[in-house]
């Protein structure tokens, strides 16, 4: 083998160990980031399940609101019975 052809040999064999090295690299990589992906994967999941949770008794809100509103209908003719009361008390 001349010196030539041993150059190129050790060339081609240097390349072939550096893009070993980098599908090694990269696919170390992408390992890595599927781990990642797969655990807020978790934490969206888990967060979803929290949501649903926190809304399922949204139905109980319209029967709240009116419970709310007879609540302080009720406070409103207290206030103005009172109002007549005292207005009646200080005109005596």
């Amino acid at each position: 083998m001349n010196p030539t052809e041993h150059t190129l040999w050790v060339v081609a064999i240097i390349v072939g160990f550096v893009v070993v090295l980098a599908v090694a690299a990269l696919l170390s990589m992408l390992i890595y980031l599927i781990k990642v992906i797969d655990k807020r994967v978790l934490t969206i999941g888990g967060t979803l399940t929290a949501a649903k949770a926190n809304t399922a008794s949204t139905v109980l809100i319209p029967q709240v609101a009116d419970g709310v509103d007879a609540v302080l209908a009720e406070g409103l003719q207290h206030h103005l019975f009172l109002g007549r009361v005292v207005e009646t008390v200080k005109s005596s």
